[in-house]
């Protein structure tokens, strides 16, 4: 592919320092980066030979050209150019003939589901002013995730709410407040427990957690209907944070098998 004003391979590991404004983007294929300026695209795809990053290139679910990283008012956007939806962070998809998404300053994930259930990743980088490249940290020690607190009975609600999960079970769902009360009552009967009581706890879990900024568990948020969509934010969120673990799952055994 002919050079174009802007573009330049990516040499270095990992992201260089670079001005603000300028986009990084990488596959297992190879990365590229451009500095910012109105109007810039550089173009991702299978087409090694036309594309600035080759996304997908033994993979004929992915187009040819499949998406544009393009710099339009100040700010750098995604378009997809392809036949598949591209998978943003949020759950979002970007159709072809969507208009372009909006990249934030700093990291993001970008996939395309592809053939045979593979996930190609294509890794974006904006430097910002208040967002630095990255830099190796390979010697540091492993930061421990920030998990949230839970008492011991919301930990045992939730567990049971999200065991499905912690099974690892194909489409798993949260269990009804009637099938936790039920659950709970057989293994603690001196509790108490009902489904208003469980209802109650994961709610007030759900509220301290959106409080503390956790986007997707108020109603207001997700809209009608709301369905499990509620509960499900809540898990992956809980999950995600390693604040519920699979050996959580021995808080619903018989106390006499602990």
């Amino acid at each position: 592919m002919t050079m174009i004003d802007g573009f330049r391979p990516s040499l270095a590991h990992g992201v260089p320092p670079a001005e603000a404004g300028t986009i990084f983007a990488s596959t297992v294929s190879g990365k590229s980066s451009m500095p910012p300026k109105e109007g810039r695209q550089l173009l991702f795809g299978r087409n090694r030979d036309e594309m600035h990053v080759c996304l997908g290139e033994d993979d004929v679910q992915i187009s040819r050209h499949q998406g544009t990283l393009v710099h339009e008012d100040g700010v750098w956007c995604v378009r997809n150019e392809g036949k598949l939806p591209l998978r943003l962070p949020r759950s979002r998809r970007l159709f072809k003939r969507d208009e372009p998404a909006a990249l934030p300053d700093g990291y993001t994930a970008l996939f395309i589901h592809g053939s045979g259930g593979r996930e190609h990743l294509l890794e974006i980088f904006v430097v910002g002013d208040d967002s630095p490249p990255p830099s190796p940290l390979t010697d540091e020690v492993t930061k421990s995730p920030s998990v949230w607190r839970l008492t011991t009975a919301e930990r045992t609600v939730l567990v049971a709410l999200a065991q499905r999960f912690l099974h690892q079970e194909a489409y798993p769902q949260p269990l009804s407040w009637r099938q936790i009360a039920e659950q709970l009552a057989e293994l603690e009967p001196d509790r108490n427990w009902s489904s208003k009581k469980v209802e109650h706890m994961v709610v007030k879990v759900r509220g301290r957690l959106a409080g503390a900024g956790v986007p997707g568990l108020t109603k207001d948020e997700v809209g009608e209907p709301v369905g499990n969509a509620l509960n499900i934010h809540l898990i992956d969120e809980l999950l995600q944070t390693a604040t519920l673990v699979p050996p959580d799952l021995a808080l619903l055994e018989p106390r006499s098998s602990r």
